[in-house]
């Protein structure tokens, strides 16, 4: 166990205290769910890059971050739709498509072939970061500034779609002839 590793493991330890957190009510309820989601999100970025600086890449850490990215994004889309934040529609094609291409990326693994993050996937992932900040956070802390999060929403959906799109596109030919 390294600390890339453990980041990756708190990143998901933080995930059932965001989520108590987003479903209870008290004082102060978004700036704490805000702060630990954020938290959640630096160990992300945090974990990858001193991976590669230190050396410390491994089959654990490059199997278990993905999934704990899912695992946060996931849960907090959840919980926004469970308090009317977000559209159940809206959440069940984000889930989709992120169940999608871990389904695909699996599939393409087990056939040799790595299908590493697109461009477009990393701008889906920074503008879903950025979404569900504005989301937790809400009306009552950014006011008419809230209509973020509805284009936010719009934004995630397109990149969701164009680039799961675009790794069936580029890979989906190669991993199927290699299925069939």
């Amino acid at each position: 166990m390294n600390l890339p590793n453990s980041l990756t493991l708190l990143r998901i330890l933080f995930i059932p205290v965001l989520v108590v957190v987003l479903l209870i009510q008290f004082s102060g309820k978004e700036l704490t769910a805000f702060i630990i989601f954020l938290i959640a999100v630096i160990t992300d970025s945090l974990d990858g890059v001193l991976a590669r600086r230190r050396k410390q890449i491994t089959v654990l850490g490059q199997l278990l971050d993905p999934i704990a990215d899912k695992l946060l994004i996931v849960s907090v889309f959840i919980c926004l739709v469970e308090l009317g934040a977000v559209p159940a529609w809206m959440a069940v094609v984000i889930i989709g498509r992120e169940i999608a291409v871990t389904g695909f990326r699996a599939i393409a693994s087990s056939k040799g072939i790595n299908i590493p993050a697109s461009r477009m996937g990393k701008n889906k992932m920074l503008l879903e970061t950025i979404t569900i900040c504005s989301l937790i956070l809400g009306e009552r802390y950014l006011g008419k500034f809230n209509i973020i999060s509805l284009i936010g929403l719009w934004l995630v959906m397109a990149t969701s779609v164009i680039s799961a799109a675009e790794y069936y596109i580029k890979f989906g030919s190669r991993v199927l002839s290699k299925h069939l």
